[in-house]
């Protein structure tokens, strides 16, 4: 594991359950603001949402962008909603 996804990973720990943070913010947050793409990449290397809440985040527009990375956009949504997380027209507000 890179330095880069280490850093990315623990950023993405500290998500409390039932919130959902972008790309873009854990990008800024570890130091690399113009790394969003990458960050998403990172994610989905090790898509085990019960090890790294992954599911957790998001792209910009409130989309779930990791769809493949957890059984399909159903899939991730399915998981996001048991957390409380609430969509409207398929976007979830990010704060």
């Amino acid at each position: 594991m890179s330095q880069f996804e280490e850093k990315v990973y623990k950023e993405v720990k500290k998500i409390p359950k039932g919130q959902v943070s972008t790309y873009k913010t854990i990008a800024i947050k570890i130091g690399h603001p113009n790394a969003s793409r990458a960050v998403g990449n990172a994610l989905h290397k090790n898509p085990n949402h019960k090890l790294i809440p992954c599911h957790r985040v998001v792209n910009s527009k409130g989309e779930c962008s990791g769809s493949y990375a957890f059984g399909g956009k159903d899939a991730q949504e399915k998981i996001l909603k048991k957390e409380g997380v609430v969509f409207r027209n398929n976007r979830i507000t990010v704060s």
